[in-house]
């Protein structure tokens, strides 16, 4: 299924999209979504972040080539950090750039997103904790990253979560292209295949920290490729199977 979170003429909606049109999910969508029987043309609505999560957790450094490029080893474990909420938008909504930063790249990635409450989920069950999977671009000040060390305030700022634009609960991640472009020029080109740690590693160590809630987003990691983003252009982050979350670039 093809989940979606809406503006239409009334309010805010999960929607499941069928071809060109959105039907309405009653309440929510985690576990088997019903519906009120209310439908709007995808045309005749506004796409939102299809999901706003209890927390987000990256994992930097997940892919070797990306690692490498920023001169740093490749970890043994996953390193985790934390993206607040408050980062998030959806698609179409401008990135802001802060003005104490000089240099603030994209990341593009695959985003897992959990369905139910979960704790020490042995890696052969992540995919049955799973909700679906959307894109994310998990933008980054890099010279801050660098001066701060720990990575809060570098990828903290609002609007630095860009998703979207859909939930797909029907998809294979084990290998897809991530494909980044600014201004149709392509920066990143990727295989979730080259991950350093898979996704049911991921789920199974994040779940062995912390407990996991619905909604809750883990960010995969980026290819090689990331650079930096200024004031008027555009950056897409495309998932083969996910189609395009595209946003444009602005000062805060």
């Amino acid at each position: 299924m093809r989940i979606a979170r809406i503006a239409h003429p009334a309010g805010v909606a999960f929607v499941a999209v069928q071809g060109d049109e959105a039907a309405e999910i009653a309440e929510h969508p985690f576990g088997t979504p019903t519906f009120t029987g209310r439908k709007w043309p995808l045309a005749d609505v506004r796409l939102l972040a299809p999901i706003l999560p209890t927390k987000i957790i990256g994992v930097g450094r997940n892919y070797a080539d990306h690692a490498k490029e920023l001169g740093n080893e490749v970890p043994a474990e996953p390193l985790l950090f934390f993206k607040p909420n408050t980062s998030v938008v959806g698609p179409n909504v401008e990135i802001k750039l802060p003005a104490v930063s000089e240099r603030v790249d994209f990341e593009g990635e695959l985003a897992v997103i959990i369905g139910q409450p979960c704790r020490d989920v042995p890696r052969a069950r992540a995919a049955s904790v799973i909700m679906g999977y959307t894109i994310a671009n998990d933008v980054t000040a890099r010279d801050l990253q660098k001066k701060d060390v720990q990575f809060t305030r570098a990828k903290g700022f609002d609007t630095f979560c860009p998703l979207g634009p859909f939930i797909e609960t029907e998809f294979d991640p084990s290998d897809v292209r991530v494909v980044t472009e600014v201004d149709g020029e392509v920066k990143q080109d990727g295989r979730t295949s080259l991950m350093v740690h898979d996704i049911p590693s991921l789920v199974e160590y994040v779940s062995g920290i912390m407990t996991l809630l619905p909604s809750d987003l883990i960010l995969t990691g980026t290819p090689a490729g990331v650079g930096p983003m200024t004031a008027g252009q555009t950056v897409s982050v495309t998932v083969d199977g996910l189609g395009t979350l595209t946003n444009p670039v602005a000062n805060r």
